[in-house]
Order: structure tokens, then sequence, then C-alpha cells
């Protein structure tokens, strides 16, 4: 499937395992710089390389709490 995304960049929640890898890595095929978010840092090292997305970071989407100001 070609859909015009190359060079585009995506993030893709909860990228790691289920839809949401599948998403990063038909993104990732189709030329798109990806970056994925999951809860733990070992699913994202091993998913980043995996996949071949261009960055992963860990997080807790579900938490509400803001963050410290900076």
């Amino acid at each position: 499937m070609k859909l015009d995304l190359d060079g585009k960049v995506a993030l893709v929640t909860g990228g790691t395992k289920g839809i949401g890898r599948a998403c990063a890595q038909a993104l990732v095929a189709e030329g798109t710089r990806v970056a994925i978010v999951a809860r733990t840092d070992a699913a994202i090292t091993s998913s980043v390389a995996e996949i071949g997305c261009a960055f992963g970071m860990a997080a807790d989407l579900s938490d509400t709490t803001p963050p410290p100001q900076w």
C-alpha cells in the first residue's frame, strides 16, 4: 500500500504490542519516521530496534497528574 507518507513523522502510543505495534510497523514500511510510546523502558528498547523506529519513550499516558513546573 502506498500512502505517500515518505518523510512524514508519526507518534504511536502503545507502540510495542498489538494494534499499536502493527501501526508502527506499517508506518515505518511506508517511509514514515516513527516515535513510539509505551509504559516500560524494556518494551521500548526492544521494539525500537525490531521495528526500526526513530525514537521511543516510556510514559504512562493514563496518568493525568500534571508535570512539575520547570
